[in-house]
């Protein structure tokens, strides 16, 4: 029974819902740019690894410049470079994009964890450097119950949701839009309509790239203020998932990043609850309840969702 009462109290605390929007925040970014990506025709799994070198990056341009905000904008720079290797070798080089982006994963992994001694003095982990702080909006604030959770949040939480207005206004409502999901359904068709595949391929991933930088900016800077060795802990699979049972949609793979984002809300919100003791033994259960959730989700939806026909098939243009 204290487990069940334990369970209701999570339910009615507002900071549960609070914390399932700051959990949701970075896979919601990143979730996008797979989208983006996918809807166009090529496989992103490096979102993880754009994601991490963003945290370091936005760690690293705050430390020298001590404005954030400087360093979010750099971290957009470096994930739009490293999806711009992915984009290269996938679309120009016809690659394969799978192992094209578990190469860059291992890459940013490299070089995160090469540079963090040389430049911070210290392994592992850096000091705090800076954060984006809170963001309280007059009025929203006050109102009960739900002024803790929205009305005094980090900006990039509303970011995120305008970026998934903006994105689905963009993909189904816009020319661009129109031609990115002809070229990830029959690029053959679409190079016959005038649609240049290549750049509006180039175009989704390297979007992708904006995204998952911003989620991994929002990790380091957004949220803790500091950067830590594999700092974005599979939160790039967990978006492929969200990606995957939101049907390649922006406003599904919201939805799908909103439940994933609980269930670690509910995972952090048990363990520290009063009524419950959870050993050390036993948190871990907790903490892999968002993994368990992707391979159910995964297993489940792969051949249930819309996937893109032509997505992870290099084009070839006819001579």
């Amino acid at each position: 029974m204290r487990v069940l009462e334990a369970i209701f109290l999570v339910f009615i605390n507002p900071l549960f819902y609070k914390i399932t929007l700051t959990a949701a925040t970075p896979l919601i970014f990143a979730s996008l740019g797979g989208v983006y990506s996918e809807i166009t025709g090529v496989v992103n799994i490096a979102l993880e690894g754009i994601m991490l070198l963003g945290a370091f990056t936005s760690v690293v341009f705050t430390w020298l410049t001590g404005n954030v905000w400087i360093g979010v904008f750099m971290a957009v720079v470096s994930g739009v470079a490293l999806a711009w290797f992915h984009a290269w070798g996938s679309i120009k080089w016809a690659g394969n994009q799978v192992v094209l982006g578990t190469a860059l994963i291992l890459i940013a992994q490299g070089i995160t964890g090469f540079l963090m001694e040389p430049i911070f003095g210290k392994p592992g982990q850096t000091d705090f450097v800076g954060k984006v702080e809170e963001l309280r909006i007059p009025g929203l604030a006050d109102i009960p119950f739900l002024g803790k959770i929205i009305g005094e949040t980090s900006p990039f939480v509303y970011m995120a949701f305008a970026a998934v207005a903006f994105s689905w206004w963009l993909i189904y409502k816009t020319k661009l839009g129109l031609r990115m999901r002809s070229v990830g359904e029959n690029p053959e068709a679409a190079d016959t309509l005038g649609i240049n595949v290549y750049g509006i391929r180039y175009f989704g991933v390297l979007m992708s790239g904006v995204w998952a930088g911003l989620a991994g900016a929002y990790l380091s800077v957004g949220e803790v203020g500091h950067f830590r060795e594999l700092m974005s802990g599979g939160r790039g699979f967990i978006a492929l998932a969200a990606m995957i049972l939101g049907n390649y949609n922006p406003v599904g793979a919201m939805l799908a990043s909103l439940l994933f984002g609980a269930s670690s809300a509910f995972a952090n919100q048990m363990q520290s609850s009063s009524l419950i003791h959870v050993s050390a033994t036993v948190k871990p259960l907790f903490d892999m309840i968002p993994f368990i959730l992707t391979i159910i989700v995964v297993a489940g939806f792969v051949g249930k969702s819309h996937v893109p026909k032509a997505d992870g098939v290099p084009y070839e243009k006819e001579a």
